[in-house]
């Protein structure tokens, strides 16, 4: 996957225009994990949307790089989870392969599978309200990723979950990436999610989002759970930190000084 150039305005007229992203370039070889940070409204989401096809880019294009036959290449995951809450969990699962026109016969083979996968079988006849988030979760990645596309969007799925369910799903997804081996956009706050779970770290620019650094994670996989713990780990975080911390800063000068003017223009 290839971005060139890519920039997105968005306007309701030309004296509202928000420059949110780029111009930014980007590759991305197959079966790579590539985690994004950056500030608050810096265009990470904007930016897996360009590439799912959602948003049109202002100028500039992707290149996919995808196989042509494959009906569902791009498969993505929200934070807010995105399924369907008038579907059970095997109906979430299996809602992409019907639309693609997989038999029903294969269509049960991948949902079964997914849901052994994700330890989601018990549930399978239960709805979205009656799940914990952590096992919505689930559900979402596991609809993703039944339609075996080659390039998984993933926009902070796990933002919402409490630290210890997180540190279980970013295990799981982990060992899922590792036999799959799919080609994955991860947005994300947190660096140390990004290093756990990264072959590459993008941090991003305040608004307008540009790519400040493009940093190969340093650590063999597979990566154990001890890692998070090591001096190693830290030194590579606050590194991270370093080039991130001025983007933050940024971005809240930028807040604050919108905040000022809202408040002189109320008193006045």
């Amino acid at each position: 996957m290839e971005a060139i150039e890519v920039e997105k305005v968005f306007s309701a007229d030309s004296e509202d225009e928000v420059h949110a992203l780029g111009p930014l370039n980007l590759q991305v070889q197959d079966g790579e994990f590539v985690c994004l940070v950056g500030p608050s409204g810096c265009g990470k989401s904007t930016f897996l949307r360009i590439v799912a096809g959602l948003l049109n880019p202002t100028t500039g294009r992707v290149d996919i790089g995808i196989n042509p036959e494959n009906p569902t290449p791009i498969s993505m995951v929200f934070q807010d989870y995105g399924i369907y809450p008038w579907k059970t969990v095997e109906g979430n699962i299996r809602f992409g392969l019907e639309i693609s026109g997989i038999s029903k016969s294969r269509t049960k083979e991948v949902a079964d599978h997914w849901l052994e996968r994700m330890d989601l079988t018990a549930f399978a006849s239960s709805y979205p309200d009656t799940l914990s988030g952590g096992m919505r979760q689930r559900v979402a990645i596991a609809r993703a990723l039944a339609v075996e596309p080659e390039i998984l969007l993933m926009d902070e799925p796990f933002a919402a979950l409490d630290a210890q369910l997180r540190q279980l799903l970013q295990d799981e997804l982990l060992t899922i990436w590792q036999k799959e081996q799919r080609t994955v956009l991860f947005v994300t706050h947190s660096l140390e999610e990004a290093i756990v779970l990264g072959d590459r770290v993008i941090v991003m620019s305040s608004r307008p989002g540009k790519i400040v650094l493009d940093q190969k994670v340093p650590f063999e996989r597979p990566r154990s759970p001890e890692l998070r713990a090591q001096s190693d780990f830290n030194e590579f975080k606050n590194e991270l930190w370093l080039c991130l911390k001025g983007e933050v800063e940024h971005y809240l000068e930028r807040v604050n000084s919108v905040e000022g003017k809202i408040g002189s223009n109320n008193e006045g």
